[in-house]
């Protein structure tokens, strides 16, 4: 395996109990034929041998390694859409994955070694994504890529359903336990220095006592935040950071992060995001039909990035707020507390009007809302929302998309200007082919 120099001085299953016969047969081999593409990319990676740089997080990974990017430029090679055993491997190797046809598997398969023999990249850095999304996928990865710095982004309950079966046969105590050790073995694995939230606790007990040094940051450290549809500022005593968009103030943490990654690789630092293209469906702003504000954060679903919008919507200098919300997914056991607790911090933002789409949210969020005092429109089908939308909305409404159920496709009908479908979230065949298997052309 890749041995990187001391540099310092002094896992998608859904796992379960009715799992289908192709799911556990994919779970049992899943590293055995990682193993296989990381042997052969272990060859070129040693031969490349740059600094390596890992993000890692429940949400907030994809967002941080465009802001990395826009600071290192062509200094780094970026994992973009590989952050998976295999796909860290197949990015390496220079090598697309799985994208269409399942008999790619077997080219890729052939196309491993050869790669392995003569292909490298030649850029001094390697910022690579990592998730955590089933067990053994960051220690997979950690203890190949011993990264020199890791960003411990953000810890949440983002793909839950995938520990339960760890929890049941007692290897954890709780699913709180099972994600964070999970997560928790990139900081082990990890040369030099670890960033972290110094909010979490859980963060700050996993990395007490690891061997590098670790910096914690907290949102308190961030003394500005200002937030409209159009623009958001976070200051701390001595910097500004401006974006061309609204942003949740959990992204204080990661700027924080920034500044320190910086000075560390004693690289300047940009602190003008005006120009950065952040990744579709993470806190994007579209001009709508009729005069609409257009708030698209319809990327992910689950909790941690809903609590963070929805803290955003309430600090969020708009006017006749809307909220459409769709389900959180991948929560197993824990679906209707999760869906509950969405009610409550729904209900802290105290909009104008409240949409739910799908039907976890109809089933436990909207009954909580009304023991709150809300009345939220239920349904589950994207295009009734769509509908009710384009009836009762005037024209001077902000409205803020989280959530799973399509959401994305409701933006696409509001957008002024259709030519803005080009930046949304699920523009490849795979994800237009199942909005269209829902009559969702």
């Amino acid at each position: 395996m890749h041995k990187p120099k001391n540099l310092c001085k002094p896992q998608v299953f859904w796992y379960t109990r009715d799992m289908t016969k192709a799911a556990r047969l994919k779970k049992r081999f899943y590293f055995i034929v990682a193993s296989y593409f990381r042997f052969f990319a272990n060859f070129s990676l040693k031969r490349w041998h740059p600094r390596i740089i890992a993000l890692t997080g429940s949400a907030g990974k994809t967002t941080m390694l465009h802001l990395v990017e826009f600071e290192l430029g062509a200094q780094a090679h970026y994992s973009h859409d590989a952050n998976s055993a295999f796909g860290v491997s197949f990015d390496i190797l220079g090598l697309k994955g799985i994208r269409g046809s399942k008999l790619r598997w077997l080219w890729l398969g052939l196309a491993a070694p050869f790669r392995a023999l003569f292909y490298t990249r030649k850029e001094p850095f390697y910022v690579v994504e990592i998730d955590a999304e089933r067990p053994r996928e960051a220690g997979f990865l950690a203890e190949w890529l011993q990264p020199e710095i890791t960003l411990w982004i953000s810890l949440g309950r983002s793909h839950a359903v995938q520990f339960e079966t760890e929890v049941r046969e007692g290897k954890f105590s709780d699913l709180d336990a099972a994600i964070t050790d999970e997560f928790a073995k990139l900081p082990e694995h990890t040369q030099c220095l670890v960033f972290i939230d110094g909010d979490n606790p859980l963060m700050v007990r996993a990395t007490t006592g690891i061997s590098a040094r670790v910096n914690a940051y907290h949102k308190s450290d961030i003394v500005k935040y200002i937030v409209y549809p159009t623009r958001t500022d976070f200051g701390t005593m001595s910097t500004t950071f401006h974006f061309a968009s609204p942003q949740p103030r959990d992204l204080s943490i990661q700027l924080l992060m920034l500044r320190d990654l910086m000075k560390y690789l004693k690289i300047p630092l940009k602190t003008d995001f005006s120009a950065l293209p952040l990744p579709p469906g993470r806190s994007s702003f579209f001009e709508g039909k009729h005069g609409l504000k257009l708030i698209d954060s319809s990327y992910n679903a689950h909790m941690i990035s809903m609590q963070s919008i929805l803290e955003m919507a309430k600090s969020l200098h708009a006017s006749h707020k809307w909220l459409v919300i769709g389900d959180i997914v991948e929560q197993g056991e824990i679906t209707d507390v999760e869906h509950r607790r969405l009610a409550e911090l729904i209900a802290d933002v105290r909009p104008e009007e409240i949409i739910l789409v799908g039907r976890r949210t109809k089933e436990f969020t909207a009954p909580r809302l009304k023991e709150l005092g809300f009345s939220p429109k239920t349904t589950l089908d994207p295009k009734k929302a769509l509908a009710y939308i384009e009836k009762h909305a005037t024209g001077r409404e902000t409205l803020i998309f989280k959530g799973s159920q399509y959401l994305e496709w409701i933006v696409e009908k509001l957008l002024a200007d259709p030519a803005d479908a080009s930046k949304l979230c699920r523009r490849e065949p795979a994800a237009r082919k199942r909005r269209k298997l829902h009559g969702l052309d």
